[in-house]
């Protein structure tokens, strides 16, 4: 809230995004909500965790939305956005600085790679150099949403592998040669692991048996099973480690 306020006094006239696309900034975006910087309240933001947050992912997803708009998220908490994520570098910078001041706390802040094409963790690895997010107070998690499906039905991809292949094998080609994109590197070394998310409360097949598709193979509309969207991260991750111990770099936890 501190920060949303804080913005809106200074940058106003900043272009934060682009609405059908005409350039929009800071100051109509909140017009076009009817919102003023007296408007706003903790309460109004409602993006507080409770019990629930945590047992429901559709209902941690409403909560990630700043009074329920989609477009507040995008402009105040994405890395890839119209500013390239200045803004939510900005508010980590700030809570990191709290930590740091702070001494002997620390955080583990989540980012999320989609698997939607290979060239995702060369933008956040540039986001995270380019606004230096670093400290020594905070680590980061991955989280991977479980969304294959949506990327079969809108064609993004044919098949399973593709949404590993997008999320693995820039880890194995900056983890053979660091020079191959040393910003990414760099990244991985602040990255303690791997988190799978999705909204648990759905009901699924759980059926693995000697069967089942093998990921080029699986090209069905419908979504893996959770148990096979984790056996492949697993593996997968499990010989990078062996590979990055190899090269005497960090290693990754899968902790879902």
């Amino acid at each position: 809230l501190r920060f949303i306020k804080k913005t809106l006094k200074n940058h106003a006239e900043e272009v934060v995004t682009l609405h059908k696309g005409t350039p929009m900034t800071l100051k109509a975006v909140f017009q076009s909500m009817n919102l003023s910087t007296y408007d706003l309240t903790v309460d109004m933001l409602d993006v507080h965790a409770d019990r629930n947050t945590f047992h429901r992912f559709d209902k941690f997803n409403a909560k990630y939305n700043p009074i329920g708009e989609s477009r507040l998220r995008e402009v105040f908490l994405k890395t890839d956005n119209y500013m390239n994520g200045k803004y939510f570098a900005r508010i980590i910078k700030e809570v990191a600085s709290d930590l740091e001041e702070s001494k002997y706390q620390n955080a583990e802040l989540r980012l999320s790679i989609y698997g939607k094409s290979t060239g995702e963790w060369a933008k956040l690895a540039k986001w995270a150099i380019q606004y230096h997010v670093y400290s020594d107070n905070v680590r980061w998690l991955i989280q991977i949403p479980r969304l294959y499906d949506i990327f079969k039905s809108n064609k993004i991809m044919n098949n399973f592998q593709e949404f590993l292949s997008n999320i693995f094998k820039p880890l194995f080609e900056v983890t053979n040669d660091p020079n191959s994109n040393l910003e990414l590197h760099k990244f991985l070394t602040h990255v303690v692991g791997f988190d799978s998310v999705d909204d648990e409360s759905k009901p699924e097949n759980p059926m693995l048996d000697p069967e089942v598709k093998t990921p080029e193979e699986w090209d069905d509309e419908e979504n893996p099973p959770y148990a096979y969207y984790l056996y492949y991260m697993y593996a997968n991750i499990t010989v990078l480690n062996h590979f990055r111990k190899e090269q005497g770099l960090n290693t990754f936890v899968l902790r879902p």
